[in-house]
């Protein structure tokens, strides 16, 4: 995986389960597949929308020979790191490798708020470990530890550091990094609310949530930017807000799988200590989706729209 390959539509997989607690494969194929026809261009396993802290090491590695043997060859299949040890971050992105990942999506120390320096070293480690190319994970709302421009320039020092997922929801941030670095890093929209402000940014790619329900218009509104068609995406983009924050929420597993569910490609079966909606938050969840499908828009033909469009 070049880092050229870091830019479209990243979903952060579900992971389906069945009724008795084991991965439903089959659904997860189906999920996959749907994406990919909707013209995803990569995909992530075993993050936080995949339940990656009910997962043992040894599922996350299955996960990942499981999607490599889906996907066409130059289809890159990015497993997330998210430990609680450097040690276990380094065990699993050398599995991950071994399996067959094209990429590593990499999270700050778990649990320990580690200072600047524990965690620029936290990254170099796991990078110096692995021939995979890196995408840094800057979320300091839900992980309380910030990747600021300072820590980004040592860890442009590090080759395989390719890219980052910008999740501090302060979209001048996007700005920041490219003002700094210039091209150096592929810069990822994190934050579902926040895709169309910053691709039409400069974001090269999207790691979406709601993208695992409702494909198509992610893809829709990522393009028809890239291509300058600002009303269209706007229109797509309107429809979907309501969706999209249900992405920014404790429970957004839950509530993405209900949506998936909805869509006809997951199921609402969640790992322990999390439990399926229920009572009046479910219904509450049900009616913002019921009410998108119902209005669910026509999407503009934005492969021949573009072509009228001249893009600087």
């Amino acid at each position: 995986m070049n880092k050229e390959s870091w830019q479209g539509v990243f979903p952060a997989l579900l992971t389906p389960f069945k009724s008795d607690d084991s991965i439903d494969f089959d659904l997860f194929r189906k999920n996959l597949e749907v994406q990919i026809e909707a013209g995803v261009t990569g995909a992530i396993v075993s993050g936080s929308l995949g339940e990656a802290s009910t997962l043992t090491q040894a599922e996350k590695v299955e996960l990942v020979k499981y999607a490599k043997s889906i996907v066409a060859q130059d289809f890159p299949i990015v497993v997330c790191i998210a430990e609680q040890s450097t040690a276990e971050a380094v065990s699993l992105a050398k599995e991950a490798e071994a399996a067959g990942a094209d990429g590593l999506m990499v999270l700050p120390p778990m649990r320990y708020k580690a200072d600047d320096h524990e965690t620029v070293v936290y990254f170099k480690t796991i990078a110096q470990s692995t021939a995979l190319p890196l995408m840094i994970y800057n979320n300091p709302v839900d992980y309380k530890i910030e990747v600021t421009l300072a820590m980004f320039e040592e860890l442009a020092k590090v080759p395989n550091v390719h890219a980052i997922k910008e999740s501090t929801r302060d979209v001048s941030n996007v700005t920041r990094l490219y003002n700094r670095f210039g091209d150096r890093f592929k810069v990822f929209c994190g934050v579902d609310t926040l895709i169309m402000e910053e691709v039409m940014l400069g974001c090269d790619g999207v790691v979406g949530g709601l993208v695992d329900a409702f494909p198509k218009e992610t893809v829709a509104i990522f393009n028809l930017v890239k291509a300058g068609l600002y009303k269209e995406a706007l229109a797509v983009y309107r429809w979907y807000l309501p969706l999209l924050e249900l992405d920014i929420h404790p429970k957004l597993v839950q509530n993405i799988k209900l949506a998936a569910t909805k869509a006809g490609i997951g199921s609402e079966y969640v790992r322990a200590p999390r439990l399926v909606l229920e009572g009046a938050e479910r219904e509450n969840v049900l009616a913002i989706i019921d009410q998108a499908i119902s209005t669910q828009p026509a999407l503009p033909d934005y492969l021949n729209l573009s072509s009228e469009v001249s893009v600087a």
